[in-house]
């Protein structure tokens, strides 16, 4: 499907940040029919909502292009479909990205569905990324400035999804993103980004977290089993961790800073090193359910690269699809690979899919 401004009807979703208003003020100078819509996805338990500040600042950029604008609460399906999720997969010991399942299942999912049936053409978001649109499909492509690039969200979305989809800013930098939104006015000009999930925004997170799971603690122990201390349960530490041990006097002599290596969930042991060692490394991962958005079938066996978390460079791998997912050994060994965490897949500029990392293949085995 090809878009063009000749009146064609556009619902953009306004986060309320700098992003979202500058899609929807180029998707207006082009013509389009704009409608503006907030979404809520999230409540905390006492009813109330964290993000009213962003309805007003949408509100403000909305009479200011001089857009109709609403909100759609979706906060229900944001509990069934990604928070449960969430829950259950830190419960489980591992580390989700609920920002990739927000847009499978909510932006593109709920939102998307709202919007069609709401009349619309297609749903643009505030996204640093690209499409390309032929008689074979929609291929995503990275957002033109690289440090702000965000298709590592989006490699969860089918061809069906992004058929609908438009991205407005994704061939544009971020500072010309400033620029125009100073150019036209734009009450939001100089809001500063948001960073984090968006139901923790500034809290803190492991605080945020014992309030919905109960805490296990247990011990923390080295690679040979020796024990270093306590932990407050394995849900509230990841691969590579530094930070947060309450471990940092105690050591061998080295000096170094001590690392999460591991995690013992039937004896509900966090393994921790000193140093950054092989231990800390992999050389391959698995991925149970992949997802390949591009409309044809990819070779059983490929090279391309990979991201195994936001902002990573892209690293060189070689792809084997298995029955439904997919075997990655990478070039070099990487550190830190996390279940739970999306492996991305890449050709060139064009994302080519990915999922959630099932399990890893460490270069050196811990052995308590």
């Amino acid at each position: 499907m090809q878009f063009q401004g000749d009146n064609k009807r556009v619902i953009v979703g306004l986060s309320g940040g700098v992003d979202s208003a500058v899609a929807a003020m180029l998707l207006k100078k082009q013509g389009f029919e704009v409608t503006g819509v907030f979404m809520r996805n999230w409540e905390d338990m006492d009813g109330t909502c964290p993000a009213e500040q962003d309805y007003e600042d949408v509100r403000r950029v909305s009479e200011a292009l001089d857009i109709p604008y609403y909100t759609v609460n979706f906060t229900k399906e944001y509990q069934d479909r990604v928070f449960s999720y969430f829950l259950s997969e830190y419960s489980a010991g591992r580390t989700p990205n609920p920002d990739v399942l927000c847009n499978t299942e909510i932006k593109f999912k709920a939102f998307l569905d709202f919007a069609m049936k709401s009349g619309a053409d297609a749903l643009a978001t505030g996204h640093y990324a690209r499409l390309s649109r032929n008689e074979s499909g929609v291929r995503l492509l990275k957002g033109l400035d690289e440090g702000k690039d965000q298709t590592y969200f989006l490699a969860g979305l089918t061809q069906e999804q992004l058929s609908r989809a438009m991205f407005p800013i994704g061939a544009i930098q971020k500072r010309e993103v400033r620029d125009l939104a100073r150019k036209y006015a734009l009450p939001v000009a100089e809001k500063k980004d948001s960073t984090g999930i968006c139901f923790i925004g500034e809290r803190n997170f492991k605080r945020f977290l014992m309030t919905y799971l109960p805490a296990c603690p247990g011990d923390m122990v080295d690679e040979h089993g020796k024990k270093i201390g306590r932990h407050d349960g394995l849900m509230y530490y990841t691969l590579g961790q530094r930070r947060g041990l309450g471990i940092g006097g105690r050591s061998d002599g080295s000096g170094e800073s001590w690392f999460v290596i591991g995690k013992d969930l039937k004896r509900n042991l966090l393994i921790v090193q000193q140093g950054e060692h092989e231990e800390l490394y992999s050389l391959s991962l698995t991925v149970d359910r992949l997802n390949v958005i591009p409309n044809e079938d990819l070779p059983k066996s490929f090279e391309c690269t990979a991201k195994f978390r936001y902002r990573q460079p892209d690293q060189n791998v070689t792809v084997e699809l298995l029955d439904g997912g997919a075997f990655v050994r990478f070039r070099e060994p990487q550190r830190a690979v996390t279940p739970g965490q999306w492996c991305v897949l890449y050709r060139g500029e064009e994302c080519l899919g990915g999922g959630p990392i099932e399990a890893t293949e460490p270069l050196k085995r811990i052995n308590l």
